[in-house]
C-alpha cells in the first residue's frame, strides 16, 4: 500500500518532532514516550494501533521466553509491541528508511536489548538457523513476487503461531474443493468459492509492488498447503495459525528453491 503520513509538523525547536518530520513519511503511528505521536493525521486512523487491538487479544500477555519475527517491520510498532510482553524480537525490512525510524524509535522506547532490526529480504530467512515461537507476517504477502514460497519458509520457522495480514479481493465465498479434479471438470475452477488469486500487472493504489489479490478461500488453502492450521480469525483480513509438519514434498521443492538441497 502506498498510504502514507507526513506527520502534524511541530514547533522547529522541538527536537523529537524536528527528527520525526526529517524521517517521514511514516506509515506506522508511533505514540512515542514523550507524547509526540509520529502520523497523527494518518489516512487509516490510528494505524497500526487499531490493527493490534484485533491481535493484541490472541497472544499471551506474558511473552516471556518468545522468539518473534516481524517480517516487513516498517517502523517496529508491532515489534515493540511484543517486546513489551517480554519477547525477544527479530524485526527486518528491505527499505532502510523504515528501518531508520525503527532503530531510532526503539531507543526512545528503550527496547534496543529485546529488538533487533536487520536489512533482509523474507526469502533471506531460509538460510537462518533461526526457529520462532511467533512469526507476524502482516501485510508483507501480496507485495511478494513468490507468495507461496515465502509462505512455506515461514511456516517452517514458526514453532507455535504465525499470523498473517493480506490484501485481499472482494468476497468471502468458500466451497469445499475436490480432492482430484478431473481435466474435463475445469469449470469449477470459476466458481466464485473456487480458491483463486487475482494478479495485479500493474499499479494497485499508485503502488507498483502490489502484485497479489487472493480471496478469502485462497489464502486459507495456501495455509493448509503450508502445512498451518487456522485457529482464529480476529479481524478482517487476519488469520492467526499453528503449525503442523511441513509437507515432505514441500520440504523439497522449498529446499531446492532456496539452494538449500542436498544440505
Amino acid at each position: 500500500m502506498t498510504l502514507q503520513s507526513h506527520g502534524l509538523r511541530q514547533p522547529a525547536g522541538d527536537p523529537i518532532a524536528r527528527t520525526i518530520n526529517r524521517l517521514a513519511p511514516w506509515f506506522h503511528n508511533l505514540h512515542l514516550p514523550s507524547g509526540h505521536q509520529t502520523a497523527a493525521d494518518h489516512p487509516l486512523g490510528d494505524f497500526p494501533r487499531v490493527k493490534w487491538r484485533e491481535l493484541s487479544a490472541v497472544l499471551p500477555d506474558d511473552l516471556t521466553g518468545w522468539r518473534a519475527l516481524d517480517v516487513g517491520c516498517n517502523a517496529g510498532f508491532y515489534s515493540f509491541a511484543l517486546a513489551r510482553r517480554g519477547a525477544d524480537v527479530l524485526a527486518i525490512d528491505t527499505d532502510e528508511h523504515y528501518l531508520r525510524q525503527t532503530r531510532w524509535a526503539a531507543k526512545l522506547f528503550e527496547l534496543t536489548d529485546r529488538v533487533h532490526i536487520e536489512r533482509l529480504q523474507v526469502y533471506d530467512i531460509a538460510r537462518r538457523a533461526e526457529q520462532f515461537d511467533l512469526v507476524l507476517f502482516l501485510g508483507v504477502l501480496y507485495h511478494l513476487r513468490h507468495p507461496l514460497l515465502a509462505l512455506d519458509l515461514l511456516a517452517e520457522k514458526a514453532e507455535r503461531l504465525l499470523i498473517l495480514q493480506t490484501l485481499t479481493m472482494p468476497g468471502e465465498e468458500e466451497l469445499q474443493a475436490p480432492r482430484n479434479l478431473p481435466l474435463a471438470a475445469r469449470g469449477a475452477l470459476l466458481d466464485p468459492g473456487w480458491p483463486k488469486m487475482a494478479f495485479l500487472e500493474h499499479r494497485v493504489a499508485d503502488d507498483p509492488t502490489n502484485w497479489w489479490a487472493p480471496s478469502d478461500a485462497c489464502v486459507e488453502a495456501m495455509l493448509r498447503s503450508s502445512g498451518l492450521d487456522v485457529v482464529q480469525r480476529p479481524g478482517y483480513q487476519l488469520w492467526v495459525c499453528r503449525p503442523r509438519r511441513l509437507p515432505t514434498h514441500v520440504r523439497h521443492e522449498l529446499d531446492a528453491a532456496t539452494g538449500r538441497e542436498g544440505r
